[in-house]
């Protein structure tokens, strides 16, 4: 299943006030669906607010990704969205055992910022490997993919969020931005939560501007 996919919406400037973080959105039409397609941006407030709007595994989908960059990396690029299956719902469900009986099932097997360290202007992926089972077999399962990003002190920098719909299996995704030429230097947490339904995993990653 190896095919990476991807999500374009070209690459959307993040900029605004301190106060305001999520936009409104667009969906993608039925027929657009498993191709890479554009974007659109909203706005809210006189603040300039990145979407990136796109199709979703094969036939299972829209997908929407969302987000906002504030205070060391406002004014920072985001690109497109990458996924790719890295395992089967069968493959998956032999992995862990799976029944079931445990109901609907997410683990976060791996995150990573790469690179880890990186300067002003350059481009960071924040990558995610996840695994996601429901009790259905063939179920197409709504999905919540969050990063949020945090100061080494806690305060809230930015919050992408990636909404899919996915069949079970074993998934890799990834977001790229575009650090501004001015980005504040010091070290990001990265906290990549996944969501189905009222199942939930969370994983942290870091990296580091120079």
């Amino acid at each position: 299943m190896n095919q990476q996919r991807k999500i374009t919406a070209g690459v959307v400037a993040l900029s605004l006030s301190a106060s305001l973080f999520l936009a409104g959105c667009a969906t993608v039409p039925e027929e657009q669906r498993g191709k890479a397609e554009g974007g659109t941006i909203g706005a809210a407030a006189g603040a300039v607010l990145g979407g990136v709007i796109g199709s979703q595994s094969g036939n299972t989908g829209k997908g929407i990704v969302l987000g906002a960059l504030l205070g060391g990396l406002s004014g920072a690029l985001i690109g497109d969205y990458y996924y790719d299956q890295k395992k089967t719902s069968q493959q998956t469900t032999q992995t862990y055992g799976y029944t079931p009986s445990q109901g609907t099932l997410v683990r976060v097997e791996q995150t990573k910022v790469s690179p880890s360290v990186a300067k002003p202007g350059e481009r960071i992926n924040l990558e995610s490997t996840y695994a996601v089972l429901d009790p259905r077999a063939s179920a197409t399962i709504p999905i919540r993919e969050v990063r949020e990003i945090r100061s080494r002190a806690g305060e809230l920098i930015g919050k992408p969020e990636v909404q899919v719909n996915r069949e079970g299996g074993t998934y890799s995704s990834s977001v790229p931005i575009v650090l501004p030429s001015d980005a504040k230097k010091g070290v990001y947490v990265v906290t990549t939560t996944v969501e189905a339904g009222n199942a939930r995993d969370t994983r942290e990653s870091t990296f580091t501007i120079q």
